[in-house]
């Protein structure tokens, strides 16, 4: 089974450290990519520059994602990857800010999930655990929710036009015809 990288974008070198650690401890096998500012992060995603071979640097699966980086700050950087409809990884900030305002933003801005990285190490790996068991074995991600997801924000730019209305209203039709009927449309 082929696994999916997963990007963490930390600019500390010890959390990543740590974290290469914690995920051997919890027996993640998903390869690890790291990103050391939110501009990499964003020039990884977009497949530029140093990226641009998806072989080596593919689409990853879950980004961790910390909140104070370099360039671009984690928000501005979960912000891009929401606008990209092409786009659908899982998205969990990995941070040290407790404040509420950072989390409210990450949440409206649409992270899956926060976690406030913890100061012990052994607790770093019972967080990792806990990242692999539910989000890479346990969940299950929509793939019509991402179709739609797609669909809606073609339709919201406007130089897409009546087109990407049409689609839009078409999987809102679509959406409330039983599946018997729609696999014959």
């Amino acid at each position: 089974m082929i696994t999916k990288p997963i990007l963490l974008v930390e600019d500390d070198e010890n959390d990543v450290f740590f974290f290469q650690r914690a995920m051997s401890k919890a027996g993640m096998t998903n390869p690890l990519q790291v990103a050391g500012d939110g501009q990499e992060a964003i020039d990884y995603l977009r497949g530029a520059g140093k990226f641009a071979d998806r072989s080596r640097f593919p689409l990853p699966e879950l980004i961790l994602l910390d909140l104070k980086l370099p360039f671009v700050m984690g928000l501005d950087v979960l912000r891009w990857i929401r606008e990209q409809s092409e786009l659908v990884p899982i998205v969990i900030i990995l941070s040290s800010s407790r404040e509420e305002e950072d989390i409210a933003a990450a949440y409206k801005l649409g992270a899956n999930a926060y976690l406030v990285k913890p100061v012990e190490v052994n607790k770093l790996g019972e967080m990792a655990k806990a990242i692999n068991d539910f989000w890479l074995a346990q969940n299950t991600p929509s793939r019509l929710a991402r179709r739609r997801r797609r669909w809606e924000s073609a339709a919201d730019r406007p130089a897409e036009g009546l087109g990407a209305r049409a689609c839009l209203a078409t999987t809102n039709f679509l959406a409330g015809v039983p599946s018997e009927i729609r696999s014959d449309l």
